[in-house]
């Protein structure tokens, strides 16, 4: 047997049969994947099917409560509130996801590169990451909102700029363990450059921890895109957003409580739902935690 092939048996993956039986078996996993396609359906609902348009006037009936035909009642402009819920999920959804791209795809590349190079090209990327986090979602959304104007845009990209530190911190951590050991060390006696290792043996043993900072990260896009919202700074009119909506039930709080309760609880629902999915797949993907279900 070569280096190499030695180096192909270490790396190996143990087998995991039944990862999907073992998944629905985890308390944390199953009941977040449970809320996390409810808000999946939610979205993909509001694109066809809306019990009232989100952005529909109504004077002459807001506030009003729970009915057959406003399933959780009326703002104080009369538009539906189930309406505009449905189609706040999928503004949350999109803000997610494309700020979790942001921050994946360009954290964990500057990880990689950091771990792969080391020295003074890890020093600079760890100092660039550090100076990064100086400018949270909340204050790169103002600047941005000061030259672009607010939006759903300036809200992704703020976010997905403050994601961009957490992933590589979080990539260089983890592949530098991977560098310290045997088989990559047996890869490297075999001939093989940096670039070859950190795709072919690097990057596999670091995707299980890169998925679940992916999914944790998900859920403080979420509330990063209500926080701004809340503010202003993130989903504009017409487009319904949770956060808007609890900035506009704050003056009819003692009137209409529910006005805020609504939007509050599909943000925690939302939220509370990806962290239990991350959390159960850390365990899942953990070959340890696995070996034990």
């Amino acid at each position: 047997m070569t280096v190499g092939d030695l180096s192909a048996v270490l790396i190996a993956p143990p087998p995991a049969p039944g990862f999907f039986r073992r998944a629905w078996r985890h308390p944390s996993f199953a009941i977040g994947a449970a809320l996390t396609l409810l808000l999946l359906g939610a979205a993909a609902l509001s694109l066809v099917w809306s019990p009232h348009p989100p952005a529909e006037l109504d004077i002459p009936h807001k506030l009003q409560a729970a009915s057959a035909a406003h399933w959780f009642g009326t703002d104080s402009l009369g538009r539906d509130i189930a309406s505009q819920l449905l189609v706040g999920a999928r503004a949350s959804i999109l803000v997610g996801v494309f700020a979790v791209l942001i921050g994946f795809s360009i954290g964990a590349a500057l990880g990689l590169l950091a771990a792969a190079r080391r020295g003074w090209v890890e020093e600079l990327v760890m100092r660039l990451a550090d100076f990064t986090f100086a400018f949270p979602a909340l204050l790169s959304a103002i600047l941005l909102g000061a030259i672009y104007g607010p939006g759903l845009v300036t809200g992704i990209v703020a976010i997905g700029i403050f994601n961009i530190p957490v992933f590589a911190r979080v990539t260089r951590g983890a592949a530098n363990a991977v560098w310290m050991r045997e088989f990559v060390l047996a890869a490297r006696a075999a001939g093989k450059n940096r670039w070859r290792i950190t795709w072919d043996h690097v990057v596999p043993n670091i995707a299980s921890a890169l998925i679940v900072q992916a999914t944790n990260q998900f859920a403080t896009a979420i509330i990063a895109e209500a926080a701004l919202s809340y503010l202003g700074l993130g989903t504009q009119p017409p487009m319904p957003s949770w956060g808007r909506m609890l900035n506009e039930a704050q003056t009819q709080m003692f009137q209409a409580p529910m006005l805020a309760v609504y939007p509050g609880l599909a943000i925690v629902l939302a939220v509370l739902g990806l962290n239990l999915m991350g959390d159960g797949l850390r365990d899942l993907l953990d070959p340890k935690l696995a070996r034990k279900r």
